[in-house]
């Protein structure tokens, strides 16, 4: 399994902020995915890798979840998405992208689409529907 680049450490104090700082939709799928309520699956938020700091990284699966809302849609962000992906597949990352509204209109069907998604299959059986707000 290919190891990420560590951030840079200079990031740590953006990387503090941007975690307290997270935005709704970001919230809704981080309450989703920490402590190992996905498929007992590990992801860390606001993590760096290289020059970037990701949304939410899966050490154990190589994975890198990008939720992306408004800022990426003029063409010189979707550029620099395009490069920013280029180098965490170059590290032998997958990166998956979401939109805001994606997630805060189907968080269901945004975890089930990960979850297929997942390199090596999930590592244990799908956790009880909790439902709720």
């Amino acid at each position: 399994m290919p190891r990420a680049k560590q951030g840079q450490a200079n990031h740590l104090t953006l990387k503090r902020r941007l975690r307290s700082d997270m935005t709704g939709p970001e919230k809704q799928l981080w309450s989703r995915l920490r402590a190992r309520q996905f498929f007992g699956l590990k992801f860390r938020r606001q993590h760096g890798i290289g020059p970037y700091i990701v949304d939410f990284y899966c050490p154990e699966q190589s994975l890198v979840i990008e939720v992306d809302g408004d800022s990426h849609v003029p063409a010189d962000q979707i550029l620099k998405d395009q490069q920013r992906d280029r180098y965490l597949l170059s590290l032998g990352l997958q990166v998956i992208r979401y939109t805001s509204d994606d997630v805060l209109k189907n968080v269901e069907g945004v975890l089930e689409n990960l979850r297929r998604k997942i390199p090596s299959g999930p590592t244990s059986p799908a956790p009880p529907y909790q439902g709720g707000g």
